[in-house]
């Protein structure tokens, strides 16, 4: 079936920033229509979102980005087959000859991608994640969710230098399992705070916006929920972080602001390391600056076959990026965030590589986000195993944790993905020995 209309419109996302959404209408009616995300922590090699400049809206602006959707991206999309979605994503990609879509920007160009996918979905008569499924011959399954606890770095004012400290439930038997779960610990991490003077509010995410005195403070109090909540550490539930190492580092040196002391790349691994040793870590996300390729090989090397070491900000969901990175030994698992690419289909060739190179992959949400719901069947259509949203609270997070839900309505319990990255980690084999 035919696309025949192509419509941006300007709508605002979970920073009050003004966004890109875009409809795309078949000749048969069916409609396909997404929101483009927003990042705060960027890495340097991601498409660039084109926004107005100016005093207006604080500069954030999108005019120029919808005109383009409403402009050259509509002309180059309609009269195309909506099921040929590397068609679609070739017509919006010979719009830009730029690395970074700042022609176009990746901000009009994501949500049309993600448009025309949602359109073949509705035209097809399925939910998104079996079109997924089908369309890229995948095996669907529900993902292990990741959910910030605290949040810090760029979406927490950088009131601590880590930016996310998350847990992952791999011994639940569903996802509403946990969901209740992540319940408990959430909210016995935000009264343990609150009683120790150290609640500072929400985070951009939805996690509980820190005012510790350390950054292993922020681990020691998760811990300390975790245990509140009932839990062993450990055991059905674990730890995961996101260091951002992007955001408070530069030519492998590291300067941790909240305790005042500035590392090499050799002093972050050990650091590292050490919370490795001494905390119930199953998977980490930029260790090591993006500009930092020997460090991240290093600690690869070092710690690959104990923890998940994902690449974000290093790898900027770059089918590219990712072979290199194998090649050199980095990372042992991608960030896939299809905004950062820019398309769909370069989205589809980043896990592709990942696979191919025997990596795990996480699909993720922005910092900056809206009731889309696209990654939650992404990420099951696509099978990759792991979903990263955000915290457990604020409708835009909840949104997405809750159309897994209904996803495994659909799909069944028995396709929720357990037991990995806790099986292969470290504390997963200290656990059964």
């Amino acid at each position: 079936m035919a696309i025949k209309t192509v419509k941006g419109r300007r709508v605002w996302d979970s920073r009050g920033n003004p966004t890109v959404e875009v409809d795309v209408i078949l000749e048969s009616g069916a409609l396909g229509r997404t929101i483009a995300p927003a990042g705060a922590s960027r890495g340097t090699r991601e498409a660039i979102d084109l926004r107005d400049g100016g005093q207006a809206l604080r500069g954030k602006g999108v005019e120029r980005a919808l005109a383009n959707v409403n402009g050259p991206i509509a002309a180059a999309l309609t009269g195309l087959e909506v099921a040929d979605q590397a068609a679609a994503d070739r017509a919006i990609l010979g719009l830009d000859a730029s690395p970074l879509k700042e022609t176009i920007g990746g901000n009009a160009a994501v949500a049309a991608s993600l448009a025309v996918l949602h359109a073949a979905a509705a035209e097809a008569g399925k939910p998104l994640w079996r079109h997924v499924a089908d369309h890229y011959g995948r095996e669907a399954s529900l993902p292990l969710p990741e959910i910030q606890i605290f949040g810090g770095g760029a979406h927490a004012g950088r009131r601590v230098d880590i930016q996310d400290f998350m847990i992952m439930v791999p011994g639940a038997k569903d996802f509403d399992e946990v969901m209740e779960v992540t319940n408990a610990v959430y909210f016995a991490a935000g009264d343990i705070m609150a009683a120790r003077g150290k609640l500072a509010g929400v985070a951009d995410e939805g996690g509980w916006w820190p005012s510790f005195d350390s950054n292993e403070e922020a681990l020691e109090t998760l811990v300390t929920a975790i245990e509140k909540a009932g839990e062993k550490p450990g055991e059905r539930l674990v730890i995961s972080l996101d260091i951002a190492a992007s955001e408070f580092g530069k030519d492998g040196e590291y300067h941790l602001a909240l305790e005042n002391r500035a590392l090499d790349s050799s002093a972050l691994i050990d650091m590292l390391g050490a919370w490795l040793d001494a905390y119930p870590i199953v998977s980490i996300e930029d260790p090591l600056g993006e500009d930092d390729p020997d460090g991240m090989a290093e600690f690869t090397r070092r710690f690959g076959d104990r923890v998940q070491i994902i690449g974000d900000d290093f790898l900027v969901t770059n089918a590219g990026l990712v072979e290199r990175a194998a090649a050199a030994g980095a990372c042992n698992a991608v960030l896939l965030k299809v905004n950062q690419a820019g398309t769909v289909s370069e989205s589809i060739e980043t896990f592709r590589a990942a696979q191919a190179a025997g990596w795990g992959c996480v699909v993720s949400a922005r910092s900056g986000e809206t009731e889309d719901v696209s990654i939650s069947h992404l990420a099951t259509g696509l099978g990759c195993g792991q979903l990263k949203v955000g915290s457990f609270q604020r409708s835009e997070r909840m949104a997405k944790w809750n159309e897994c839900l209904r996803i495994q309505d659909k799909l069944g319990a028995e396709r929720f993905v357990r037991g990995k990255p806790l099986e292969a980690s470290w504390w997963g084999k200290k656990r059964k020995g």
